[in-house]
């Protein structure tokens, strides 16, 4: 799982340690990962960690990923949760907060896939996790995120794509888009305590977004792929 270290997936990632996972590597950038080994281990799982520094150039993050496969893979499960939030009106924004927002979000999804697929074609098996952001399934347009959205929804078109070219392979592909999640930390007994402008009105956990991952990467579902799953507590807009 990359990008694991802090944020919602670092409670991920221990939660998929109940689903079988003889092993379970994370990617970290500059945040130490290990609380979130640690967290795995105790759920009785061999975890590892590679450091990639995923808006590097090119080569240099293959070369990283290469290194994790060769010393830790092959992998059958890919949950890519890299992708730095950018926010800023287009007039504020740098040439360097589009590449942070673009490399960070879909090139290094592109980069990621073309790392663990070929693994996952040879054993005709394989699942694939990305997540996008509210509505950049619809391309929906909110204040302060024409970077950030364009490169989820650039995204979702790589994911929904790559979805049709693999399934002959046993490989499933889809989005998971968690919604305002203000808090990474909070289980959802928490969550269930904090009020949050949704619909259903309580705050958003890792524990939500990762029962949606769960579900998605077991073996069992080989007849769902391409699809933009949204877990928002039915937020349909973002504040402006």
């Amino acid at each position: 799982m990359t990008g694991a270290a802090g944020g919602l997936a670092a409670g991920i990632a221990p939660a998929l340690a109940r689903d079988g996972f003889e092993r379970i590597t994370i990617t970290y950038r500059a945040t130490p990962p290990g609380a979130t080994l640690a967290a795995i281990e105790a759920a009785g799982v061999e975890a590892a960690a590679i450091r990639v520094e995923f808006l590097d150039e090119a080569g240099d993050v293959e070369a990283a990923l290469a290194r994790g496969i060769t010393a830790y893979g092959p992998f059958d499960t890919l949950v890519h949760a890299v992708g730095p939030l950018v926010v800023k009106r287009f007039a504020n924004a740098s040439l360097e907060d589009y590449r942070t927002a673009l490399d960070g979000n879909l090139r290094s999804a592109v980069l990621a896939a073309r790392a663990m697929l070929p693994a996952m074609r040879e054993a005709r098996f394989g699942r694939v996790i990305f997540f996008g952001m509210l509505g950049s399934s619809q391309t929906r347009p909110f204040r302060g995120f024409s970077l950030y959205q364009s490169a989820k929804s650039g995204l979702v078109a790589f994911a929904r794509c790559l979805a049709v070219e693999e399934a002959p392979h046993g490989i499933t592909v889809n989005v998971v888009s968690p919604g305002d999640i203000r808090e990474k930390t909070l289980d959802r007994a928490q969550a269930l305590e904090r009020a949050a402008r949704n619909p259903r009105g309580r705050a958003g956990s890792y524990e939500d977004v990762a029962d949606v991952v769960r579900f998605l990467i077991a073996p069992q579902r080989d007849f769902i792929t391409g699809q933009v799953i949204e877990v928002t507590g039915g937020l349909q807009t973002a504040a402006e």
